[in-house]
């Protein structure tokens, strides 16, 4: 397995850019999630590090060896494209077995390499099957089998999940965690699906528009988004402008547009984040974090009028009119009424449920 290391890529084509100033070091045997809306440069970093792009400025190193002009075949490195790129004219163990065909190995070697992959993927008496006799989630596993059974030192997967459905997502999501915890080998995987991203990764990049905005832990990313687009790309949140009118070291005191101060604490900040007295500052809040109420006045009590009222049974969720603001809110259904739209409601929001965003 390997480390990677970009070292301040940029990629341009053209006058166009494509990618600004990636630094980031993955290390051997974690598993790296690129995560961001469409065109926001996630796969031309990963086609970089797959060798199909060539950085504009920087380089990029697997371990200590700079790979940054070298091409795809001398990196060592396994892809799984989104549309898994099989060849339907030949069997599942033809395709498997291909990457290594071309890298010269025996017959008996083959046949054992690929019957041992074919074993870890679940794909046993698959072999001579056609392609087109396979399911979405079966051509899945032979793309992933094909790019495993090289023993590459780095694997790539460029939304492999994006074709199937729900539940064969969330399936074969967890084949491939397990895998790779299995094999331990340096995965980088590129989504635009935050339950992928969050449910998966060691670490996450998320990136916006060729530029990383951040990089974390799942848990750092979704409690503690250094700006408003990471806080609402992650997750459901509410964003609140608000101005500092108080703070010590501890806690910081933010009169919201209601008038109603609430109280957060100073290290539920971003690096970003200004909180001096008189600051405006964004305030993330996350719906499960706000909690039902029946006092109406207290410490970060906030009381509005239901707007949207649904209950799914496991869960009640609500969007509330405070002031000129909206609260969405979440809570595990306990038993209790469901609340109407036009009712009035009191909702707490804990001071350490309370983010601030830069």
């Amino acid at each position: 397995m390997s480390s990677v290391t970009l070292d301040h890529v940029h990629k341009r084509f053209g006058k166009a850019k494509g990618v600004e100033d990636v630094h980031i070091h993955i290390e051997s045997g974690e598993f790296f999630t690129f995560l961001g809306p469409s065109g926001c440069g996630k796969t031309t970093t990963l086609r970089m590090i797959a060798g199909f792009y060539y950085p504009t400025e920087g380089q990029i190193r697997f371990g200590s060896r700079e790979v940054t002009s070298v091409p795809p075949h001398k990196r060592n490195t396994g892809m799984v494209f989104q549309n898994y790129a099989l060849f339907p004219h030949m069997t599942v163990f033809e395709n498997i077995a291909f990457g290594l065909q071309v890298r010269s190995v025996g017959k008996a070697e083959i046949k054992e390499r690929v019957e041992r992959i074919m074993k870890l993927v679940r794909l046993e008496g698959f072999g001579e099957r056609r392609i087109d006799q396979l399911s979405g989630g079966q051509q899945q596993r032979v793309a992933l089998a094909r790019a495993l059974v090289i023993e590459p030192q780095i694997l790539l997967l460029d939304e492999p999940l994006s074709n199937l459905d729900a539940k064969l997502r969330e399936e074969t999501r967890f084949e491939i965690k397990r895998l790779q915890l299995e094999l331990g080998i340096t995965t980088i995987y590129v989504t635009h699906d935050q339950a992928e991203a969050m449910s998966m990764s060691d670490r996450i990049m998320v990136m916006q528009g060729g530029v990383v905005q951040q990089v974390g832990t799942p848990h750092e990313i979704y409690h503690r988004p250094v700006n408003r687009f990471v806080a609402s790309f992650i997750g459901e949140t509410n964003l609140w402008a608000g101005t500092v009118v108080g703070r010590d070291q501890a806690e910081v005191h933010v009169r919201i547009s209601s008038g109603q101060v609430l109280c957060g604490l100073a290290k539920n900040a971003s690096p970003k984040a200004r909180l001096a007295v008189g600051e405006q500052v964004t305030l993330s809040i996350r719906p499960e974090a706000v909690q039902e109420s029946s006092e109406r006045v207290g410490m970060n009590i906030v009381t509005g009028t239901v707007v949207l009222s649904e209950f799914t049974g496991a869960c009640v969720h609500y969007v509330t009119a405070v002031g000129q603001e909206q609260l969405r809110s979440m809570s595990i259904n306990m038993g209790r009424p469901v609340k109407q739209r036009g009712d009035a409601i009191g909702l707490h929001i804990p001071k350490e449920s309370i983010y601030f965003a830069g």
